[in-house]
């Protein structure tokens, strides 16, 4: 078969396993810069290309579209939908979990079980929307933050109104959800793929940090999930409509809750911890699943 990834940096080390594992296999791989690709938009005639080239009728397409390319890399993909290639995860999917508060609004109609969560527009609903989730602590995300960037653990009601005051005035948008203090700064991501979990980790963040992820300095380690989490982290795939994601959620007393969706997670952590080769998981899947039209947006949505 014939791949092709969408990845401004094909030295990362995701992007690297994967192509090991496509090229593994037998199939053949490109790798090529998102922000490079243009479309010619022409009806019943989509084209894309690439340094001065049509590209060629691909199996399937990768998307490691980073979040700061989210509009220009889904229109991309959304060209090549509207060719009948195979995308691991569709342009829909990934809008949708790229925008934190639609994912949240999604996965809320699908009763997939969160943290108690808020949004109101501009700082006058301040006191009302710390009081919807039960008071401080509480923690205060923006909705375009990514890797544990632009979230704050605000430790009183004081506290928690002037930072919303605050990012309210730099016309940011945000969320505030309620601090699960048992969780700790604990949380276990499961790696989806295809409807299963594949690999799971528990990532603890550094000492002083209520934040875990790994780019923020946590440390990462292999862990057994329970039938429990291992369903909710199918569900909450599904209700976004992801083939391929990492699934991060707490450990409560009222059972696991999902954090976030992560359309483009990370395979380095995962791998590192569990020794489970979760890039021959995705090309297997691909295998199994990348057929010409086989693709349910065609570009719509």
């Amino acid at each position: 078969m014939r791949f092709v990834m969408l990845a401004r940096n094909p030295n990362l080390y995701s992007h690297l396993r994967i192509v090991e594992a496509a090229r593994g296999a037998g199939h053949q791989i490109d790798v090529i810069n998102t922000l490079h690709v243009h479309m010619n938009i022409t009806s019943n005639s989509p084209r894309l290309r690439y340094g001065g080239q049509d590209l060629p009728r691909y199996d399937a397409v990768i998307p490691r579209i980073g979040a700061s390319v989210t509009h220009y890399g889904l229109a991309v993909l959304r060209q090549f939908e509207m060719q009948g290639i195979y995308p691991l995860n569709e342009s829909v999917a990934i809008g949708r979990s790229r925008d934190k508060l639609r994912a949240l609004q999604i996965l809320a109609r699908a009763g997939v079980e969160m943290p108690t969560t808020a949004f109101a527009h501009g700082p006058r609903k301040a006191e009302d929307v710390i009081r919807e989730v039960g008071g401080a602590p509480v923690v205060i995300k923006l909705l375009e933050g990514t890797q544990g960037m632009g979230v704050v653990l605000a430790e009183t009601d004081a506290s928690a109104k002037s930072v919303i005051e605050a990012f309210s005035a730099a016309n940011v948008n945000i969320m505030v959800q309620e601090f699960i203090r048992e969780s700790g700064a604990s949380d276990v991501r499961a790696f989806v793929v295809g409807g299963r979990v594949v690999a799971a980790i528990m990532r603890i963040g550094k000492t002083g940090e209520f934040r875990s992820n790994l780019h923020r300095g946590g440390q990462a380690r292999a862990i057994s999930i329970s039938g429990e989490e291992g369903e909710v982290a199918v569900r909450a795939a599904a209700a976004l409509g992801l083939n391929v994601c990492g699934v991060d959620m707490l450990r409560t007393k009222r059972g696991p809750m999902v954090l976030e969706v992560n359309s483009s997670p990370g395979l380095e952590g995962v791998e590192a911890a569990t020794g489970v080769d979760v890039a021959q998981e995705i090309i297997a899947f691909l295998e199994h699943n990348a057929r010409h039209g086989n693709t349910e947006t065609r570009g719509t949505g």
